[in-house]
């Protein structure tokens, strides 16, 4: 007997192994076990990125997911696969045949494990369950892909992956860091007092939480009542997966034993507000009875767990019943079709002592048409368990929780563990941004500023018909003087400390280091920013005025860029001492701070190129990582340069963001001033085609203002600033908010570019940042977008000392708003923030410019392509 028993227990993990390494295989993804999928993999510019192609077999599934969701696009999840189509079809919804009543049960919600445990496997004929997919991509993924994935998913308002289950290894895995990086801004209302906007992170905030779990088999289901209590008003969005959407009933084969999150935020709206504070709902898929390990934390976790059953069993009854001293409520929700009434009031007689429970803890749902009531009935437990004294917890509570019981937590790696102290030891010295910028980045501030202000003006001299050499000698000497001032500094221990990290052997901790640097400066002495929600991603002037770029020079808030400004400064100086010969190339210690650099800007972090204190360009330290650049690329060095102008507040780091996977900041109205680069590869397979290996994307960021003045030394910076990073790219676009609101620094710069006859190829973007549904400007609109103010045009035109010559924007730029060279992308958000998902057009709209855009690069329309030596030349030359 008891050898039987040990044959079962050894046969069903080979069951549950085998079911895991099948669903890998069939996606393609049994290659990335050992190596695991990056973050730099998924970004990759391949042929399928000018495709709005749909999945023809289950291996494309994880990329089109990938690739959809970072273009924000709520149909993600839809795993349909058309077969023998074009591969540029779009994806055809298929119409959900299946008659309402047939459906007892949900095999994809709320089905026993037991039942299809030994399912047939999915054929590469047969659709792939939305959540075995995630299950399997985020199995194959590494940290920083998984938390890109989740923070992906968590603006479409997706439920997240909380405790990932892995039948294969036999652990299952609480994602602690790949929540780390999201954060989400509501409205706070004390008892007493003004409410304001608070912004935090969700892995800090606590908030009551309540579970939602199956026993044995429910008729109804938890994620559509889990939507209908999270969705205000009549519209249901469908932020947890579930029966009636598509391939809602395929059976699950690896995701049973997936927990996931998803909160209410309130907007300070009374209409839309269902809790009028953070709410966190958690989602069990599988039955208790085949998960107890992830329903006993749901217990350990909880406000109150809702327990979705239609029989109680006598397995699930001793489980139960065997919970001493619980300390959470339980409800039961029952369905008096299905169940066995008499075996169920027995058992719940014998829990009522037991689980602390009466006959109010017990709900019916009678049919689906008493839904909206019964919703308005768990809201109102919901919200009394919240105005009693209940437990509030933060996923950090959470991860404590989960390693009791013996989860593994994916932040407790050991790189993670020691990249995290090394961050501390930065951040706990800060105890006021001003002060430690003085006493420990010793280089920026009035040292780089008068450096800078002295540098401008010997390259004004450069161009000067017949500088006086007296003059030039002067600077010369001001400048090593400043210098030398600068190079008789050491490094302080805080920026010491950052080099060593950044320094790491391991990728994997060097990476680790610069994520947790990034939230550790933004919690340690910052302001807290209290914005409306709907600045989450995109920053608007605010009552329709302009940003004050001529503030004082030290409003951004701390972060990880001034470290790498005062590497920077470093090397700035040690080079231009060496170029004097005042210092021997042989004695130079910061030689290799360049390397150190490139190798975060390979990994995806934004370097600065324009200086965001000084609105300068550090010539030798950009020059120094563009040549390492070409060093480290070899024979792929061919880049096309891609630029963003704009008013900050239009949206164009969003844009940018959406349209390539990229992290330059957004939705901060105290973020980094200056402009910032990121890379992106070509894939190989497809350099040769679109003629360049990679591509240099530059978001102007905080640069240039909105104001309509056309003079004054601030003018003339932006003017300049403007034609340098047009003067370096292949492509430009422009984003607008309004449809005559080109600032007048980007005209100037158009109107000095014609004269040196480089120009780039123009996409003006007209981004609504108000109304969701509003249609796209008329023909004649989109000339109006280019025909800027007359007064404004003339102005600039004798500015620029072309008189009467000076032709439209549209003619300046070469452009034809027939063809597209003008773009109106609809409204970032559908619905109001903070639980607003990003809209399918809005998605869609940007897929369809990032096509035009490598459609122009790979047609030669973005003028020639440069190697790196080539930019490097221009970069020194303007």
């Amino acid at each position: 007997m008891d050898g039987t028993n040990e044959a079962q227990d050894n046969d069903f993990p080979t069951v549950e192994r085998s079911r895991l390494q099948e669903m890998l295989s069939l996606l393609g993804l049994e290659t990335y076990q050992v190596q695991k999928l990056s973050l730099q993999d998924s970004l990759q510019i391949s042929f399928d990125s000018m495709k709005n192609w749909a999945p023809q077999v289950p291996k494309d599934l994880p990329w089109n997911f990938l690739r959809k969701l970072q273009a924000l696009n709520a149909e993600a999840r839809n795993t349909t696969m058309v077969l023998d189509v074009p591969p540029d079809a779009r994806p055809v919804e298929k119409e959900h045949q299946m008659e309402e009543e047939v459906i007892y049960w949900d095999p994809a919600d709320d089905i026993a494990a037991d039942i299809y445990s030994f399912s047939e496997l999915p054929t590469p004929d047969t659709p792939v369950n939305p959540l075995d997919l995630l299950c399997a991509l985020l199995l194959s993924s590494d940290s920083f892909l998984q938390q890109e994935v989740v923070l992906r998913m968590s603006l479409c308002q997706f439920a997240l992956p909380l405790v990932l289950p892995d039948s294969e290894n036999h652990y299952h895995t609480f994602l602690l860091w790949a929540l780390r990086g999201i954060l989400r801004t509501w409205w706070a209302q004390p008892p007493r007092g003004v409410g304001s906007f608070r912004e935090d992170s969700v892995v800090l905030c606590r908030t009551p939480t309540f579970a939602f779990v199956r026993m044995d088999v429910s008729s109804n289901s938890k994620s559509q009542l889990l939507n209908a209590v999270l969705s205000p008003g009549h519209r249901q969005w469908d932020c947890f997966w579930h029966r009636d959407l598509n391939l809602g009933t395929n059976p699950r084969e690896i995701a049973d034993g997936l927990v996931e999150i998803s909160w209410f935020f309130p907007s300070g709206r009374e209409d839309l507000d269902i809790f009028p504070e953070p709410v966190a709902f958690l989602n069990l898929r599988g039955d208790i009875g085949s998960h107890w390990l992830q329903f006993k934390l749901l217990t350990e976790v909880s406000s109150a767990v809702f327990i979705l059953t239609d029989n109680i069993s006598r397995k699930e009854y001793k489980l139960l019943y065997s919970m001493k001293e619980p300390t959470t409520r339980f409800y039961f929700i029952l369905s008096p079709y299905r169940g066995k009434r008499n075996t169920n009031l027995r058992f719940l007689n014998k829990l009522i002592p037991v689980l602390k429970i009466d006959h109010s803890h017990v709900l019916v749902k009678v049919s689906s048409t008493d839904s909206e009531s019964f919703v308005k009935r768990i809201r109102t437990i919901v919200g009394n368990v919240m105005r009693a004294p209940c437990r509030r917890v933060s996923v950090e509570d959470m991860a404590h929780a989960a390693r009791k019981l013996g989860l593994r937590v994916d932040e407790d790696c050991e790189e993670c563990q020691k990249a995290k102290d090394r961050m501390e030891r930065i951040t706990r010295k800060i105890k006021d941004s001003d002060a430690y910028r003085r006493d420990e980045l010793r280089l920026q501030g009035d040292p780089w500023r008068k450096a800078a202000q002295v540098e401008k003006e010997f390259c004004q001299l450069q161009w000067a018909s017949d500088p006086p050499e007296k003059h030039r000698a002067e600077l010369r000497r001001r400048l090593l003087e400043l210098r030398m001032q600068q190079n008789g500094h050491d490094p302080t221990s805080g920026v010491q400390e950052f080099i060593t990290g950044i320094s790491s052997p391991s990728l994997g901790e060097k990476q680790y280091f610069l994520r947790w640097m990034e939230w550790g400066l933004a919690r340690v002495a910052q302001p807290r920013l209290r914005q409306p929600p709907e600045t989450l991603l995109t920053l608007r002037p605010k009552h329709g005025g302009t940003l004050d770029l001529s503030e004082p020079l030290w409003p951004e808030p701390l972060g990880v860029e001034h470290f790498l400004r005062e590497m920077g400064q470093f090397y700035e100086a040690e080079s231009c001492l060496v170029e004097a010969g005042r210092l021997p190339a042989g004695q130079r210690r910061f030689a290799h701070f360049p390397g150190l650099a490139l190798e975060l800007l390979l990994k995806g972090l934004p370097l600065e190129l324009i200086d965001g204190s000084t609105l300068s360009i550090p010539v030798r330290w950009v020059t120094g990582l563009l040549k390492e650049l070409h060093v480290r690329l070899e024979r792929r060095s061919r880049l096309v340069v891609l630029s963003a102008l704009g008013v900050p507040g239009t949206g164009k780091s969003t844009l940018l963001n959406t349209m390539f996977g990229l992290r330059f900041a957004t939705g901060k109205s105290c973020g980094p001033r200056g402009a910032f680069m990121q890379l992106i590869t070509v894939a190989e397979g497809f350099s040769q085609d679109l003629g360049c290996d990679h591509i240099l994307v530059i978001d102007s960021g905080g640069l240039i203002s909105g104001a309509l003045t056309s003079t004054g030394d601030r003018f003339e910076l932006e003017a300049s600033l403007a034609t340098l990073l047009m003067g370096l790219s292949n492509v430009t676009m422009v984003s607008l908010a309004e449809t005559r609101d080109i600032p007048p620094a980007i005209l100037h710069a158009f109107l000095r570019l014609e004269k040196t006859g480089h120009m780039p190829n123009y996409q003006f973007v007209y981004q609504n940042l108000h109304d969701v549904s509003a249609p796209g400007p008329k023909p004649r609109d989109r000339r109006q977008l280019l025909d800027p103010p007359s007064n404004l045009s003339r102005a600039a035109a004798q500015m620029e000392k072309q008189g009467d010559g000076f032709r439209t924007l549209a003619g300046l730029a070469f452009c034809d708003p027939e063809k597209q060279h003008v773009w109106h992308i609809p409204g970032l958000w559908h619905g109001a923030p903070p639980m607003a998902a990003v809209s399918l057009g809005y998605s869609e709209a940007i897929f369809e410019l990032k096509r035009c855009l490598l459609e122009n690069i790979r047609n030669g329309l973005s003028n020639q392509n440069k190697n790196i030596q080539q930019l490097i030349e221009l970069v020194r030359r303007l």
